[in-house]
């Protein structure tokens, strides 16, 4: 009954490929046991929560956010480097992954939960400017996340359904656990956190601005990402996807690499030699429920799963802001990405639920490949 039940993209929806039955409340309850739950999104950026039943009507938007998590720098708080809206139209059979570039310059609003005042910057520091103050983690990366939500639906309008934060490194374990992922490299990118040492050994290492990687022992050096397709073991899917500074599409291309990531993951967890091993399904369920804490608005998880049973791993659709080209400015010195008017049209076809239209006619939005 639950032979393609997955994680579909590791992160917020635990949902059916195929015509499989989602009923079992119990195992539901077993797949999101380990999730943390709690309110991300409080305002006007969430969306109004339905009342309880078995399918969730209209479009719907989902905000997930990847902190970057820096060992051995020196610098405090938490960044939001990854930010990607996950878009599924109102047919539910088709899912869109759409990328807000990290230098997007906008208007973070004040913020009276922590007595922020608001201004001018980048978009990564919305999350930072929520999370200053006093707290725990989970109130603190909470509050974060609202400050970011709130900056975006200023932004685009659009409002979400769900939310989620990512652990990057605890998505490490969820590869792990799958035994690797099939990616594509499709520029040649060099390493700042992993290096290979002579015997062919990876090690972590650290970025100093300026300097490079550091911290890793005698004689090693970055590892390098050759293009070709391969199979990638978790440190090396997750390096990939973190690479910025050697692209020659700077952010763009890491974006366009998380988002493959995230589509690489989603397939293995559907893949045959997963759903045939239950316990390896298992391992793979707990290490997602522990890569990410969640937010569904009110809505009951079950529903979502119902709702979205159609959905399939070649069903996500890799978008790109800007249609993949730099639009950056320098003000006051500081180096910023803006906002074509063509992508505010995208933005605002997420927000209107005719995203699927935009891109039929906009096709260099799409990513390929």
């Amino acid at each position: 009954m639950w032979a393609k039940l997955a994680v579909i993209v590791g992160v917020v929806l635990v949902v059916t490929s195929g015509t499989v039955i989602v009923g079992s409340r119990l195992l539901i309850s077993q797949v999101t046991s380990d999730i943390t739950q709690t309110t991300l999104i409080d305002g006007a950026a969430g969306a109004a929560a339905a009342e309880r039943g078995n399918n969730i009507d209209g479009p719907v938007n989902l905000l997930l956010v990847g902190l970057d998590e820096r060992e051995g720098s020196d610098e405090e708080g938490a960044r939001s480097d990854t930010i990607i809206i996950l878009h599924i139209p109102a047919s539910h059979d088709q899912a869109y992954l759409v990328s807000v570039p990290r230098d997007t310059r906008v208007e973070i609003p004040p913020y009276a939960k922590n007595g922020y005042g608001g201004g001018t910057a980048k978009v990564n520091a919305a999350f930072s400017a929520g999370y200053e103050g006093p707290g725990s983690e989970l109130q603190k990366r909470a509050r974060g996340f609202d400050l970011l939500a709130k900056t975006i639906n200023d932004l685009t309008g659009i409002t979400f359904n769900g939310a989620a934060i990512i652990d990057f490194r605890g998505f490490e374990s969820v590869v792990t656990e799958l035994g690797g992922v099939d990616m594509c490299v499709d520029t040649r990118a060099e390493s700042i956190h992993i290096g290979v040492t002579k015997d062919g050994k990876l090690v972590r290492g650290w970025y100093k601005e300026g300097v490079g990687i550091q911290g890793l022992p005698d004689g090693a050096k970055p590892l390098v990402h050759e293009k070709g397709c391969r199979r990638m073991s978790a440190i090396e899917a997750l390096d990939y996807a973190r690479i910025r500074k050697s692209l020659p599409d700077g952010d763009y291309g890491r974006q366009r690499h998380q988002q493959q990531l995230l589509k690489a993951i989603a397939k293995e967890t559907t893949s045959t030699g997963m759903l045939t091993d239950p316990g390896k399904l298992n391992r793979v369920i707990e290490a997602a429920g522990k890569a990410f804490i969640l937010d569904t608005q009110g809505v009951p998880i079950d529903d979502f799963l119902f709702t979205f049973r159609r959905l399939a791993a070649n069903d996500l659709v890799m978008v790109r802001t800007n249609a993949g080209e730099f639009a950056s400015e320098t003000i006051g010195g500081q180096a910023y990405e803006t906002l074509t008017p063509e992508t505010m049209r995208m933005l605002t076809s997420v927000r209107d639920g005719t995203l699927p239209q935009f891109l039929m006619a906009n096709p260099a939005f799409v990513a390929t490949g």
